[in-house]
């Protein structure tokens, strides 16, 4: 029986959180298409990691252990997993749809002649055939793709599944693979976050749009957010006009997220926004126009000043952490 194979990411000594999405949405498919699930870890030092695949419903685990990849090398790594795939022939493979995903997939597509679907927000199967659903022309539209070559290959875009667990018993299996001199190495890498939390990965956000009227009110955002323990999130038009660093868009455009909890403060609600905000659990809005569309999508609604309820809504919050 064939598989779907999911190449796990691996960065800064952590395996992803993202990838716990991946190994659900390879579960799934693997239940439909009556297939095994499967992932391979690439580094070194990955025993510390070869269990937790199997928490989300992965059976078999290979590992290529080697050295040389303490140092990421995207040449080497797609590489490493190109023979992997000629070793195991997958009949599909996944990976995040993260800046490492969107840069060793394609070389890895290259290397296997097949094709591959970036950035898939959700797929679904269809008479035995998986049919990928993908942004493009800038989210424009969503295309439905139906990949031809083999093995079929996709990135998934962070939160657009919702992990979840399925422990089984995992096979944990080393491969022998002949691991090629690097071309190039990551020797550094400088984030401009400052240890914030990024909004793919954040359980709360609270993100802020033109209703904010200047960059040196966004402390309100900040202030709320830090009692929470959130992450900062931002409108296009917030980030076009150089309020908010592009890290923190949400949208179309920007980044699709998926937490528990979303504070809209003075975001009136455009489609572009909502796209990338609409598989939050909770939703709420705080907007002085009671028409603005946002309301139609929140699940609790504020109609009145940010400036005025922000504050408030914070001290409030303060208070019951402190009771």
């Amino acid at each position: 029986m064939s598989m779907v194979l999911v190449v796990s990411e691996i960065r800064e000594g952590q395996l992803k959180k993202v990838n716990q999405e991946v190994y659900t949405a390879a579960r799934q498919l693997a239940d439909s298409l009556n297939l095994s699930a499967a992932t391979v870890l690439v580094g070194s030092g990955l025993d510390s990691f070869a269990e937790a695949p199997a928490q989300f419903g992965i059976e078999a685990i290979y590992l290529v252990e080697d050295a040389q990849f303490e140092k990421f090398s995207p040449d080497a790594f797609a590489a490493t997993v190109a023979e992997v795939i000629q070793q195991k022939s997958p009949s599909v493979v996944l990976m995040g749809a993260t800046a490492m995903g969107k840069d060793v997939m394609p070389r890895v597509a290259q290397k296997v002649g097949s094709t591959l679907a970036q950035d898939v927000i959700r797929f679904r199967v269809e008479n035995g055939d998986i049919v990928f659903t993908r942004p493009m022309f800038a989210g424009k539209i969503w295309a439905d793709v139906k990949i031809q070559s083999s093995p079929k290959m996709a990135t998934l875009r962070p939160k657009a599944v919702r992990p979840e667990e399925k422990a089984v018993q995992a096979k944990v299996e080393n491969l022998s693979i002949s691991v090629p001199k690097p071309l190039a190495v990551v020797e550094e890498v400088r984030t401009s976050g400052g240890g914030k939390l990024d909004v793919t990965e954040a359980d709360i956000i609270v993100a802020g749009g033109r209703g904010m009227k200047a960059p040196e009110n966004w402390h309100l955002i900040e202030g709320l957010a830090e009692v929470l323990g959130a992450a900062v999130g931002a409108s296009r038009a917030v980030v076009d006009a150089g309020w908010r660093p592009h890290g923190e868009q949400v949208g179309q455009t920007g980044k699709t997220v998926s937490p528990t909890l979303y504070i809209a403060c003075g975001i009136s609600g455009a489609i572009q926004h909502l796209a990338g905000m609409l598989s939050s659990k909770y939703i709420v809005a705080i907007n002085k126009d009671p028409d603005a569309p946002i309301f139609k999508v929140a699940d609790y609604g504020i109609v009145g000043d940010v400036f005025e309820v922000l504050p408030k809504l914070t001290e409030e919050i303060k208070k019951l952490k402190s009771e």
